[in-house]
């Protein structure tokens, strides 16, 4: 199998408002005909979908169960260190709950999170060690 991630799929409890909290974020829509369905953002070549959490576990032929911590966190990666406090705040008022401010890592870093509505939780990171391409790509 060739290495490669082409879509992340969250189950959310309320589609119309989690498209809200990430079309505040500045995310821009991949697929607008079936938004009422489902909703897809287009993260510089790998596709974010938002479905509600009924259709997700039917689709995935799975009982519906929502743990308070999943094990399993998205990274959103910065340029700067300044943008991690400014992100975090951003992701704030559009809905989220930061669980962690901004804070210096063990490997020169500084990294915070938060909570989307629907308990997706994102590390806003930025590391010195992996700076971004010019067109945000991760390397």
């Amino acid at each position: 199998m060739e290495p490669r991630l082409s879509l992340v799929t969250l189950a959310v409890a309320d589609l119309a408002r989690a498209r809200v909290f990430y079309e505040k974020l500045g995310w821009r829509l991949a697929l607008e005909d079936v938004a009422d369905q489902i909703v897809t953002f287009d993260l510089n070549g790998i596709g974010l979908a938002l479905l509600p959490v009924e259709e997700l576990a039917r689709d995935a032929g799975v009982l519906l169960e929502v743990p308070a911590f999943r094990g399993v966190t998205l990274a959103h990666n910065v340029r700067t260190r300044e943008e991690v406090a400014t992100l975090l705040d951003e992701a704030e008022r559009a809905g989220g709950r930061i669980t962690r401010a901004a804070t210096e890592t063990a490997w020169g870093g500084v990294s915070g999170y938060v909570w989307d509505p629907d308990g997706h939780l994102w590390e806003i990171c930025w590391n010195p060690g992996s700076p971004l391409d010019a067109d945000g790509s991760f390397r």
